[in-house]
C-alpha cells in the first residue's frame, strides 16, 4: 500500500488524497457531493484509522489491511464498490449493483436515496474483517 504522498503524486497533484476528496465533494456541489461526503463520514466512523487514497485519476479509495471500497461519482449515481463484496454477507440487501461478478459488489446511491448508515457500517467492518482474515467468508455481526 502506498502512502498518501505517493498516491497524490500519482494523481499529478500536490495535495494529499484527503484534500483531493474534499475538493471533489466541493466541486460536485450537489446531491452527489453530499452523498459522497456522507459515505465518507460513515466509513470513517466505522473504521477510524481508515486510509484514504486517490486513484485512477479521481476515484476516492478507502483501505484498511487492503482495499475496502471506492467512491465513484457519475451523472446519476454515486457508486460505492466493495473490492471483495461477493465474499461478504449482506442480509440488509445493500448491494444493488455489480451483482453478477465473482469478486466485487456495489451499492448505487441515487438522488433522494436514504443511506442506512447502521447497516453500511456493519458491511464496512465486515470488509475490514475479511481483509484481515485468510480467505474466510465473513458473516455480518449484529451490532
Amino acid at each position: 500500500m502506498k502512502n498518501e504522498k505517493n498516491s497524490s503524486k500519482e494523481a499529478g497533484e500536490g495535495d494529499t488524497p484527503s484534500k483531493l476528496i474534499d475538493a471533489r465533494i466541493k466541486e460536485l456541489g450537489d446531491w452527489r457531493g453530499e452523498t459522497l461526503a456522507r459515505v465518507r463520514a460513515t466509513i470513517k466512523q466505522a473504521v477510524p484509522d481508515v486510509v484514504e487514497e486517490w486513484k485512477w485519476r479521481g476515484v476516492p479509495v478507502w483501505y484498511h489491511a487492503g482495499m475496502i471500497c471506492t467512491g465513484e461519482t457519475y451523472k446519476n449515481v454515486v457508486k460505492m464498490t466493495f473490492a471483495k463484496g461477493a465474499s461478504l454477507d449482506d442480509p440488509s440487501g445493500l448491494f444493488n449493483s455489480s451483482l453478477e461478478g465473482n469478486t466485487r459488489r456495489a451499492i448505487d446511491f441515487h438522488e433522494g436515496d436514504k443511506i442506512d448508515e447502521k447497516a453500511l457500517k456493519v458491511l464496512i467492518r465486515a470488509a475490514v474483517a475479511l481483509n484481515t482474515a485468510t480467505g474466510k467468508k465473513v458473516v455480518r455481526d449484529k451490532s
